[in-house]
């Protein structure tokens, strides 16, 4: 009988450890982009956080940009070496590590999303080297981030909803995430549209919205929402960049809540930049998460 009680506890402990892990708010955090050497040790990490570092990037490129089909590489900063992923990981059990995908440019050339000779051979290619990515590194996930398409876009939406479902079906990745910009949301929509079911968050860049005050920030996360699963979408913070700065990212933030939008996360580009100020965005952002009076 004794026994039985002990197993009942340990039943019931588990089943409060997963609704506690399901209600919790996510901090995404890009991290190893613009070559500044950082490490995940320097960044404060609440334990009551889901807490998803994004390495910046994987690049299906050679260092000249040339196309390699689908193969990715790791082009983050060196110092977030697979062991450091690993230790990370262990001291802090609320953390997942990504890999983003593409990004902007390598060095001085512009990245940009090409329409494969051979869509099977591509998802096939990227599928295997990310297997391999996620095995080296220890990652959880993918954050999609490509910034260039060409006028005629026909197999963006359809490779990269493949290769998450794949990824996903396989058990290779358990996160995935998508991270469009003011110029880049038809593509990502369309993507949404038909793969929303696996994709987990939308990182949208409202810094690239060109919106200074937190009503402007309202009226840009109300224009998303309608584009995304709102519940999906997380306002999003560039340190010392674009777009809204400084303590008005948490009046818009209160803005959003007010509203009646639920703030369950929040993306910030990048620990690279906020290793200057002792990453006061981070920590007041992950204040104000577990401050929120919305439910996650």
């Amino acid at each position: 009988m004794a026994k039985m009680h002990l197993i009942l506890l340990h039943v019931i402990a588990f089943w409060l450890t997963l609704q506690l892990r399901c209600d919790a708010k996510v901090m995404m955090e890009y991290i190893g982009a613009t070559g500044v050497p950082v490490t995940f040790d320097e960044v404060p990490i609440d334990e009551g956080i889901d807490f998803h570092f994004i390495l910046s990037f994987a690049i299906d490129s050679d260092s000249s940009g040339n196309s390699q089909n689908g193969m990715f590489s790791p082009y983050w900063e060196s110092t977030l070496t697979p062991d450091s992923v690993q230790a990370i990981k262990a001291a802090h059990p609320n953390v997942k590590a990504l890999a983003s995908l593409s990004g902007w440019s390598i060095g001085s050339k512009v990245l940009r999303w090409y329409t494969p000779d051979d869509s099977q051979l591509w998802i096939t290619n990227a599928f295997s080297s990310l297997k391999s990515l996620v095995t080296t590194y220890h990652l959880d996930g993918i954050d999609i981030d490509y910034e260039n398409f060409p006028k005629n876009n026909a197999s963006f939406a359809y490779c990269i909803g493949e290769l998450i479902t794949y990824l996903k079906n396989q058990s290779v990745i358990s996160v995935a995430t998508i991270a469009p910009y003011h110029l880049t949301v038809l593509p990502y929509i369309e993507l949404f549209e038909n793969y929303g079911d696996v994709i987990d968050y939308v990182n949208h860049q409202f810094y690239t919205d060109k919106v200074r005050s937190p009503k402007g920030y309202l009226e840009a996360f109300q224009l998303r929402s309608q584009q995304f699963n709102k519940d999906k979408l997380l306002p999003s913070y560039e340190v010392k960049g674009r777009g809204i700065q400084g303590d008005a990212f948490f009046d818009a933030l209160r803005l959003l809540e007010e509203n009646g939008f639920e703030v369950n996360g929040v993306m910030i580009f990048s620990a690279d930049a906020s290793s200057s100020d002792d990453y006061y965005y981070e920590r007041t952002s992950q204040a104000f998460l577990l401050n929120s009076t919305s439910v996650g």
